[in-house]
């Protein structure tokens, strides 16, 4: 806000100096606009009459999308028909609103927009929430939170609220760790929340997080149930991370109503699953993804996150319950009801990543409340939705026990016999990439000595090839249900990862951390990169001025992106001066040498690729996967989109790594953006056939919207790239039918 004050200001300074008026005049008029400016950067009244004019065209409630993914079910689904099979290839872009092109290099749009009353709720790369009129995309109001956004912190979505008292709407707006009450009709702070209009989500957990970048990060919006707020939030994934504890705060006033801690405190179940200190000094298993809420039975539930640090275990003894967990919690005070551990003891990042799907089965002639769960592992777990029991049956699958000293992999873990995964499970020369003899080859020579096995091999020194990669198997996007059919439709990632360790001796450092996060999957772990595309590290000084090397790491260079909108620039500064001056000695493969207790730490994040930066693996990567959950049988699987470097060479119908969710319509449509190819497309829900698509201006790694509005049904995602080496953007398209004698849709007006 304070920056858009200043630019306002600024224009007005200048408007007035060429004016030519006399000072009195020209002063006066300067501070008229600067306080217009000040209090709203725009006119309230106007707003006002904007966000009138919207509603006049609105649709009825259920005919809108006024929550995240759709509801509070988060069924991914609309009961609009008006855009059929029959006319799906009419459709045409109705507006286009160009949010704002990112300050910060490599930001995204993850965010699935929501629509009430006739006016949409949607998010900028830059976190600046704003408010468009959904028939047309025209901007209403847009409001600022002053935060510096980063790469660890889009935004999947807001909230909104109506006070029954008073009528009064507001948006719960989370940017980095603070959750913003903004009066839904004027884009203001609503000062009587929290502290000035905002809570500081770090505060309240008795940790001091004043050094953590990440804090708690509200990236998936709050759920909003009677006149509560339910959030949990992002928390970093090393050592030291903020717990994961859910919490419910007054939508009037911010106060805390209630708090479930995720990691057990003495005397409360589950708190013999970890080491007895680890309710005041372990963190993680946090709710990330998003809580859904059955109203009629006021259940809450909570897909938890793993216990951090990811990847080792050795000091979180224990099965580590709530984490990775599908917790049922009474969503008026916050306490349990059931509970099922999908991972025990997670050592693979295997996080619940999107919001259960509320949905109705038959069993024995009865209609039953079930609650479906889709995991990155590529299953899906179906429970009742009043008792936790399993739908489906439920067997362990053994798991081979860690070869790192101190470290205790759970004896087995859990897994339905149906419905069969969506995903490949494992690895094997069979499944290396068959795009060239030489690419098979080099990918053979990549894996040579690494564990490979069943779904739960642990962690290595030598490499651990998982299947599916860190990512899942299902994402963030969500799964999208139709009550009709009783189908589930989810896409999921069919690529492989490399899990490795690296054994050292003392403390690793935040600079050493970094490196194994950004750079070691490319320069390796012996800091030699491969001799021709990534170079040496070794002796950076001979080659680079300090000041020159931090350009090269803020902006990036070649292949290697920049690193601004993600690293705090004091620990860009501490990787930089590490970088500066390495030799082969301070290589991460020779830390075991230093002095100090024995551990090991993570090699970082690297998928198993191509010299093109293509999956390693044999195709399809990416799939989209229809699930009759009534049978558990599957109806039909397809490749779901494209690399642009599989095009180029002529190839299609490979399928691609992808990110954001499907929505389905009554009309049997099932629309999904997510891939690197920039598509959108609609498919037929009864067969998978592709019925139409259109080339968006940036990728959309986002879960569309469905709404109706002006007597027209709408199709909107957000378009902002910045993921699998697409260019980020800051597009919000919207597709419709033709108008009779209507001309193509407009780009809407871009952000200030």
């Amino acid at each position: 806000m304070r920056q858009l004050e200043s630019r306002w200001a600024a224009r007005v300074e200048a408007r007035g100096r060429r004016a030519k008026w006399g000072r009195p005049v020209g002063d006066a008029l300067v501070l008229l606009l600067v306080l217009i400016a000040v209090s709203g950067c725009e006119p309230a009244q106007d707003a006002s009459l904007r966000v009138a004019s919207a509603r006049a065209r609105a649709a009825a409630p259920d005919r809108e999308w006024r929550r995240y993914l759709g509801d509070l079910a988060s069924s991914q689904s609309s009961p609009l028909d008006q855009i059929d099979r029959t006319n799906v290839n009419r459709l045409e872009v109705a507006w286009v609103y160009r949010a704002g092109e990112s300050r910060v290099p490599g930001l995204q749009l993850q965010t699935n927009p929501i629509v009430v009353d006739g006016v949409l709720y949607g998010v900028s790369p830059d976190l600046d929430l704003f408010a468009l009129d959904a028939s047309t995309g025209e901007l209403i109001w847009r409001f600022s939170p002053d935060l510096e956004a980063w790469a660890a912190s889009p935004s999947r979505g807001v909230a909104h609220w109506a006070d029954p008292a008073t009528g009064e709407g507001r948006i719960f707006f989370g940017a980095r760790s603070f959750l913003h009450a903004v009066d839904a009709a004027t884009g203001r702070l609503i000062e009587a929340f929290g502290e000035g209009g905002r809570l500081d989500l770090r505060a309240g957990l008795g940790r001091d997080l004043s050094s953590d970048v990440m804090g708690v990060t509200v990236t998936t919006p709050p759920t909003v149930f009677e006149d509560l707020v339910l959030l949990g939030g992002r928390v970093n994934e090393i050592e030291g991370a903020a717990p994961g504890a859910v919490r419910a705060f007054d939508a009037r006033t911010g106060e805390l109503r209630w708090i479930f801690w995720t990691i057990p405190r003495p005397g409360e179940r589950g708190h013999e699953t970890w080491p007895d200190r680890a309710w005041a000094e372990a963190g993680g298993a946090n709710a990330w993804a998003g809580i859904v809420v059955d109203a009629e039975r006021g259940l809450a539930f909570v897909p938890t996150g793993s216990a951090t640090p990811d990847f080792d275990g050795s000091k979180r003894a224990g099965d580590n319950l709530f984490a990775n967990s599908l917790v049922a919690l009474d969503a008026r005070t916050g306490q349990r009801v059931w509970h099922q551990q999908l991972v025990r003891h997670d050592l693979w990042d295997r996080d619940l990543p999107a919001p259960p799907n509320l949905i109705e089965l038959e069993r024995d002639g009865r209609r039953v409340p079930a609650v479906a769960q889709a995991t990155k592992t590529g299953h899906v777990f179906v429970f009742h939705r009043e008792t936790g029991a399993p739908l489906f049956p439920l067997r362990e699958e053994p798991v081979e026990p860690s070869a790192l000293p101190g470290e205790v992999a759970a004896a087995s873990q859990p897994l339905p016999l149906r419905p069969a995964p969506f995903v490949r499970q494992t690895f094997g020369p069979e499944w290396i990439s068959d795009r060239s003899p030489e690419i098979a080859r080099g990918i053979a020579a990549q894996v040579e000595g690494m564990r490979m096995g069943p779904l739960y091999e642990p962690p290595s020194v030598e490499g651990t090839v998982m299947v599916p990669g860190t990512d899942g198997g299902a994402e963030w996007g969500g799964a999208a249900w139709d009550a009709a059919s009783r189908t589930l439709f989810v896409n999921g990632n069919q690529i492989a990862s490399i899990l490795r360790v690296v054994e050292t001796a003392g403390e690793a450092q935040l600079a050493d951390q970094a490196y194994l996060g950004l750079c070691a999957s490319c320069h390796g772990l012996d800091l030699e990169g491969d001799g021709a595309d990534v170079p040496s590290l070794i002796h950076l000084r001979e080659r680079f001025g300090f000041f020159e090397l931090d350009r090269v790491l803020r902006e990036g260079k070649g292949r290697m992106p920049g690193v601004a909108s993600f690293l705090p620039w004091y620990q860009r500064l501490g990787l930089t001066w590490m970088l500066w001056d390495l030799d082969a000695a301070d290589a991460p493969i020779h830390w075991a040498q230093r002095e100090g207790p024995r551990g090991f730490v993570h090699a970082g994040y690297r998928d198993l690729r191509d010299p093109d930066g293509l999956p390693g693996t044999r195709p399809p990567w990416g799939t989209l996967t229809a699930i009759d959950l009534q049978s558990g049988e599957h109806r039909w699987q397809i490749p779901l989109g494209d690399y642009p470097a599989t095009l180029a060479e002529g190839r299609s119908g490979l399928g691609a790594e992808n990110y954001g969710g499907p929505v389905v319509t009554a009309s049997g449509l099932l629309f999904i953006a997510a891939t690197p190819d920039r598509k959108i497309r609609a498919f037929n829900t009864e067969t998978g056939a592709l019925l139409w698509e259109d080339t968006l201006p940036f990728a959309g790694f986002a879960t569309p919207a469905i709404y109706e509005a002006d007597g027209r049904q709408f199709v909107v995602i957000a378009a902002g790239g910045g993921k699998l080496r697409q260019a980020s953007g800051d597009a919000y398209v919207a597709y419709a039918l033709p108008r009779a004698g209507s001309l193509a849709g407009t780009e809407a007006q871009r952000a200030p």
